[in-house]
């Protein structure tokens, strides 16, 4: 049922064929209406917020447990998603319901007070994460960057035996909409240094999706590659802000660190995976000269998810002159080389534990074309190849004031178009 295209809402805007948040979406979120309200769990439809938590309370939510319905009261996702896709399918029955053209919305006027404009709302990080882990999964983001610095052998010897990742800072993990500030750090004009601490000169984002986990495993034990997916709460976008001069000073030996954990932006919506299932393929495709895997990184039911991916810049000057954002880039989902799968299966191979509310990035999101490259080190190849901006500028990385804009979306013959919302966030000055 959750994903039936015939499926309609009584939510106008939900209706619109270019709506992000079908019936058939209804992602996750957590928000406020002002600064004195707690945070409550709510679902998007069409331009609207569903405050599940007084539907709920007020019994227009039925077939939901009790402990389902207290879930629903907290302040964040987590408690909610540890209760597994059962009780999520569940409550997306009960949202549809109550959303679809014979609901209760149609009837007494007090259903109705549910529904709140999303432009009144603040929305807020929808979990509280306790670990942030940052993959490395697409073979052409590898393959581009690798070949800028190591032309004769772009992939390390490990990169298609194993998906490459890195523990981020969690505390750093803000919201689509919030301000990013220019980080300070150290740089070097040479590899032997010596360097000097100033503001970054080459700021650039990283085109991410990544999920939030509703279940995860204890310390000692493993996510099996099988039972991988059915830990997976949901998607979102991230941008995975890189400051690349501090990077190359500061990555050798041990990998990111201060260039890295300055901000990272998520969107707010969750899209779950019950509403991705129409866009899940079979995949990934491996080439006949790639190694063979490893058994705990097989299965017969890997899926690659089907995302349209677009990357979209505005200088301060633009948005001062009212001018559209420009397209940079757009690309897809499925050419990641890694599956979240095999990441969730290869990051607790150790016995590591993975939580309820902890994020998985995928890393930066290319595809075989230079206008579906994610980021702006490949896309303007180091700054050799600048971008034309509409203002008359041009873009090597990027200028205080810059705002970039994620958006994202799936399409397939038979279902409804879903959309995930923006991811956005504007540069600020170093302090």
């Amino acid at each position: 049922m959750s994903s039936d295209r015939s499926l309609r809402s009584i939510v106008d805007s939900a209706e619109d064929p270019a709506s992000d948040f079908p019936i058939q979406n209804l992602p996750f979120g957590v928000f406020t209406r002002d600064d004195r309200d707690a945070r409550r769990i709510g679902v998007a439809i069409g331009d609207q917020v569903l405050d599940v938590r007084g539907a709920a309370e007020s019994g227009y939510l039925g077939g939901l447990s009790d402990p389902a319905k207290n879930a629903l009261l907290g302040t964040s996702l987590n408690e909610f998603a540890a209760m597994g896709a059962g009780t999520r399918n569940n409550l997306r029955r009960a949202l549809q319901n109550f959303l679809g053209l014979d609901g209760p919305l149609r009837g007494p006027a007090q259903a109705r007070k549910f529904l709140i404009p999303q432009r009144e709302v603040k929305l807020h990080v929808p979990f509280d994460v306790g670990d942030y882990t940052d993959f490395y999964a697409s073979v052409h983001h590898a393959t581009n960057v690798g070949s800028m610095f190591r032309p004769d052998k772009p992939l390390m010897p490990n990169w298609k035996h194993l998906p490459v990742g890195y523990h981020g800072r969690a505390s750093s993990i803000v919201i689509s909409g919030s301000p990013v500030r220019r980080p300070m750090g150290q740089t070097s004009a040479t590899d032997e240094g010596p360097p000097t601490f100033g503001a970054c000169r080459l700021m650039d984002y990283e085109l991410e999706v990544g999920v939030f986990l509703g279940s995860g495993n204890a310390l000692g034990t493993r996510i099996e590659i099988e039972k991988a997916r059915n830990a997976i709460f949901g998607v979102v976008l991230i941008n995975d802000w890189s400051a690349r001069d501090i990077q190359k000073w500061e990555y050798q030996p041990l990998g990111p660190f201060n260039a890295k954990n300055f901000a990272t932006t998520i969107s707010p919506w969750v899209v779950t995976m019950e509403a991705l299932e129409p866009f899940m393929l079979p995949g990934p495709a491996r080439m006949p000269e790639d190694p063979p895997l490893l058994e705990y990184l097989k299965s017969g039911d890997d899926v690659v998810l089907d995302i349209t991916l677009e990357v979209w810049l505005a200088s301060e000057e633009m948005r001062q002159r009212r001018m559209s954002p420009m397209l940079v880039s757009r690309g897809s989902f499925r050419d990641m080389y890694w599956t979240f799968a095999q990441m969730i299966a290869h990051h607790t191979s150790t016995g590591c534990n993975l939580r309820t509310g902890d994020l998985l990035g995928s890393g930066t999101v290319s595809g075989p074309t230079v206008d579906s490259r994610g980021c702006l080190l490949e896309r303007t190849w180091r700054g050799q190849q600048p971008l034309a901006m509409p203002d008359g500028s041009e873009r090597k990385f990027l200028l205080d004031g810059d705002e970039i804009i994620f958006r994202a979306y799936c399409e397939a013959p038979g279902a409804r178009r879903i959309g995930f919302g923006e991811c956005r966030g504007a540069i600020l000055a170093a302090s």
